[in-house]
């Protein structure tokens, strides 16, 4: 087995609030300014996604610049991204999926790794490596919630973090699965209301999202 997943680390992020923004930026400002709008609407963790050529200055940007936020990197998908990212400042990583070199290069990172899973055969593979938490995407084109409820009397160590699909619509239904710890989002920051600077509206987003705590 390899060195296991910082489980307890992983889960204290996670846990902190029932919707984790899964977003993609086009500055180091826009995430700088969008990170503070998301933490005073209550959501003080953001996953910023490697899919845009900003986001490892944004990573940095965040933080260097906003400490009240919690900030990760998702869209790992070789160990060269998972170096970067780290290097950047980020806390967390998240991958869309799991490669033994993307788990090699987490072993002994400061920066607990989730990884993504799906598959029974994956979900064993991922407990032989020592992984229990693990993000489930697509969600809802994998089966969403009927899927995952099927999965939780079987892998009954394993929680997850479902994104894509997971909209204000079926968000509840998925909070309320045992084997759900938080959702990943988009919704809490669309992308025309960053790109058109409306933050107030993303702050109110957000205060909508971590209200699905109480």
């Amino acid at each position: 087995m390899t060195m296991p997943q910082d489980k307890q680390t992983l889960l204290g992020i996670l846990k902190a609030q029932p919707v984790m923004p899964v977003v993609a930026v086009n500055s180091a400002a826009e995430a700088v300014d969008l990170s503070r709008a998301l933490a005073s609407g209550g959501l003080k963790a953001i996953e910023i996604t490697l899919r845009t050529p900003a986001a490892l200055d944004a990573i940095r940007a965040v933080a260097a610049d906003v400490p009240e936020i919690v900030c990760g990197a998702g869209t790992i998908l070789t160990p060269k991204q998972f170096d970067e990212a780290e290097a950047a400042g980020a806390k967390f990583i998240v991958s869309p999926g799991a490669t033994m070199e993307v788990l090699d290069a987490a072993k002994g990172s400061p920066a607990p790794l989730l990884p993504g899973a799906a598959t029974p055969s994956e979900l064993m593979a991922m407990i032989e490596e020592g992984y229990e938490v693990l993000k489930f995407f697509p969600a809802e084109q994998l089966g969403g919630v009927p899927y995952l409820k099927a999965l939780a009397p079987v892998f009954q160590a394993i929680s997850f973090c479902p994104t894509g699909g997971v909209s204000m619509a079926n968000v509840r239904d998925y909070l309320a699965l045992p084997n759900v710890v938080c959702v990943g989002g988009s919704w809490v920051a669309p992308k025309d209301v960053v790109t058109a600077g409306r933050f107030d509206e993303i702050t109110r987003l957000a205060a909508e999202a971590a209200a699905l705590a109480a």
